[in-house]
């Protein structure tokens, strides 16, 4: 307990985007794993932060305020996090709202296209699954709408909803356009943040990786469920040609079904010290 107070799980989800807990029980869950500090960085909103932060305050755990934007490059989703932003004004707040429009255009895409391969699911159904989940606001994504599907029985679990239907290379996967990585590293810089790739495993395109490097990515998540030991070794060595920071994090969404997605809280983490990397205003 007392190695893990030295770590940072930098990467985790709230019911105020796709997750499954509100921003203080992660904050809560992060001081009974005995993590020292907590990033919340929800998808394409900062709607947690507050309560998170109160939490943390209240509780002696140290809150990184975050979030996770989401883009499009070569028709693939690019995940790109910011840290330590003035997420707190009007115009940061005013451009994320932009990408929920997206999301809700994405949504409306991919309902349609489920309908017409014959699993017919309303927006009704998937908002009414989202405020089952504990879920009052922000932003609504794939995981409800795959919670619709299991509870109609079209599929048996989330994973096969999103093997089947809402992954990258799914039936009824859609992707309207959207926010370039390298606009979203402007809109960290422009709000006095830290721009970190985010799983870069997933996407199968070191090369666009890199490219996102060169256009100022200031770091890059080496540690998360989704990569093997290779991956972690072969980002190491980009970090360290690069002058990244290094981060990770568990991506806890909670529990889905009995299934976790991605990771438990404190699975993978960071050393501690990396918020003063982070941190504009510690550097």
């Amino acid at each position: 307990m007392a190695v893990m107070r030295l770590r940072a799980d930098l990467h985790t989800h709230t019911t105020a985007s796709d997750g499954m807990q509100r921003p203080a029980d992660n904050v809560e869950m992060a001081k009974a794993r005995g993590l020292g500090a907590i990033a919340i960085t929800d998808h394409d909103t900062v709607d947690g932060l507050a309560e998170a932060l109160e939490a943390g305050d209240r509780l002696g755990v140290t809150v990184v305020p975050g979030v996770e934007i989401s883009t499009v490059a070569e028709g693939r989703d690019i995940h790109i996090l910011g840290y330590y932003i003035n997420w707190d004004t009007k115009v940061w707040k005013t451009k994320l709202a932009s990408l929920g429009d997206t999301r809700e255009q994405r949504n409306v895409m991919i309902i349609a296209k489920l309908c017409e391969l014959g699993l017919p699911i309303t927006m009704e159904e998937v908002m009414e699954a989202a405020r089952e989940q504990g879920k009052d606001g922000g932003s609504i994504g794939r995981p409800h709408i795959a919670a619709v599907l299991v509870a109609k029985a079209y599929v048996s679990t989330m994973q096969e909803a999103f093997d089947r239907y809402l992954g990258d290379e799914g039936a009824a996967y859609a992707n309207p356009p959207r926010l370039h990585p390298f606009e979203a590293l402007e809109w960290i810089r422009e709000a006095g943040g830290t721009s970190v790739i985010a799983h870069p495993g997933i996407y199968g395109n070191d090369v666009l990786v890199e490219s996102i490097i060169n256009q100022g990515a200031k770091g890059i998540e080496v540690y998360h469920p989704d990569h093997s030991a290779e991956d972690e070794e072969r980002y190491l060595k980009l970090a360290s040609q690069y002058n990244l920071i290094v981060t990770g994090g568990s991506d806890f969404h909670g529990e889905r079904h009995g299934v976790v997605f991605h990771g438990e809280m404190g699975s993978k983490t960071a050393p501690l010290d990396v918020l003063s990397q982070l941190n504009p205003s510690r550097r």
